[in-house]
């Protein structure tokens, strides 16, 4: 076939992947600016009331849905591109050293900073550390705090949920590339195994609603993975897309028909991605803010903010270029920048939040909600913006450089192990082992 160099049905090297999606910046922009006006609008009482309006404020957690399925895109491609056509599977110690030094550093400069603010009396305790470093906060017990996190760290549930995908990642991907070679070495069967697993994974999202309910209301279900599973699965859904229109390049190919339908009604999507979130704000996907959400509303909520999800990655993602509407919304260069440093918005905003109320003597639940916003959405950038320069791309740099060095200590022990003589097992040294008699 033209193009790769790929036949339908003999996988072989690794497809090459895609190049950076600028419009995916955009989206990641919107996403965590979108969870930055929630937390404003609750702080300041704007998304507390009954009105539709408010409900939309009140809906705006959301954006945290958009950021995990952005997640399973953009980790699980490589993967996915190695399970389709046969190539190497990433290196799982330069994937896990990356993914170390692009969240940790950053994230361990906030949690300083927060407990040096509010909770100096918990500075001298080797626990409160321990499980905030490791972002193991969602699992504590008994924790001492109250809400989801000490103050200014309440937001930092999904970061867990984050990391502990980033760790399972490499044997999900496993499993799954194991399930799509029984089907032999076409591209599209070995994509529809994979898409099938992706389905079943997903169902770990309405078992874990069903299971936060009966016999009896376990709350701390829902920030652990598998109440998100499903967010993460659609973006390894469309990795998957994605690499089976790379790596077959067949007329017929459905995953190329589907590209090309998302590239020309983008606006079909985003208006079913409105009329998602319209509903969700009604009472079918539960109580807003303060309440205990039932087994129906949370399963509703779920496929609600799914859709949502889903509708906006796509025609950022699927394309095979970018529509001229879309590069101008989510590819301008101020947007791209606000994505570059969304990781820092993300981290920063409960902080600048929490500290913006105590310098201007405000009550939670009290406030102008455009004042208070563009205040702390000021404050927010310029701490993300700093920490984006000194900290995250000197931290990215180092992994980058370690992750190489592991490669290619990786490639130089295959080459060793392949250049050397053929040793069958019965002659082989056996005080190598230290097990064996």
């Amino acid at each position: 076939m033209a193009g790769t160099g790929y036949r339908r049905g003999s996988p072989g090297r690794a497809a090459p992947a895609d190049p950076h999606i600028d419009a995916l910046d955009g989206v990641r922009a919107i996403a965590a600016f979108a969870v930055l006006t929630f937390h404003v609008a609750i702080e300041s009482g704007a998304a507390l009331g009954d009105d539709f309006f408010t409900g939309l404020l009140a809906r705006g957690d959301v954006a945290v849905p958009i950021f995990f399925t952005l997640s399973g895109l953009l980790l699980y491609r490589p993967w996915a591109a190695a399970a389709l056509t046969g190539g190497p599977a990433p290196d799982t110690r330069a994937y896990l050293v990356r993914r170390a030094l692009r969240i940790l550093p950053a994230y361990w400069l906030v949690v300083a900073a927060a407990l040096a603010l509010w909770s100096r009396d918990r500075l001298g305790d080797p626990g409160t550390w321990l499980v905030l470093l490791t972002l193991t906060q969602t699992y504590h017990p008994d924790p001492w705090w109250a809400g989801l996190g000490p103050k200014g760290l309440a937001q930092m549930w999904s970061l867990c949920v984050e990391a502990a995908f980033y760790l399972l990642l490499p044997l999900l991907a496993a499993g799954l590339a194991a399930f799509a070679r029984r089907a032999g070495a076409d591209v599209g069967r070995r994509a529809r195994r994979l898409l099938l697993g992706l389905a079943v994974l997903a169902l770990a999202s309405p078992v874990t609603v069903v299971l936060s309910h009966h016999p009896v209301y376990l709350p701390h279900l829902n920030s652990w993975l598998p109440r998100s599973m499903a967010y993460f699965a659609c973006g390894m859904a469309f990795a998957v897309v994605l690499a089976w229109a790379e790596g077959d390049r067949s007329p017929g190919n459905p995953a190329r028909r589907l590209r090309r339908s998302v590239a020309s009604a983008p606006g079909t999507l985003w208006l079913v991605a409105a009329l998602a979130y319209a509903i969700a704000v009604t009472p079918v996907a539960g109580p807003r803010f303060i309440g205990v959400e039932g087994v129906w509303p949370g399963l509703f909520k779920t496929v609600l903010y799914a859709t949502v999800a889903v509708c906006l990655v796509a025609p950022a993602a699927l394309p095979p270029r970018p529509a001229p509407l879309i590069g101008r919304i989510l590819g301008n260069r101020v947007i791209r920048w606000l994505g570059r440093i969304s990781y820092g918005v993300f981290l920063w905003q409960f902080v600048a939040l929490h500290a913006w109320y105590q310098l201007t003597a405000q009550w939670p639940f009290t406030g102008g909600f455009l004042g208070n916003l563009v205040a702390v959405a000021a404050i927010t950038i310029m701490l993300a913006e700093a920490t984006h320069r000194l900290v995250e791309e000197p931290a990215r740099g180092l992994g980058r450089r370690i992750s190489a060095r592991l490669r290619r200590g990786a490639a130089a022990g295959d080459a060793a192990s392949a250049a050397a003589p053929h040793v069958k097992p019965e002659h082989a040294n056996r005080s190598s082992s230290g097990a064996l008699p």
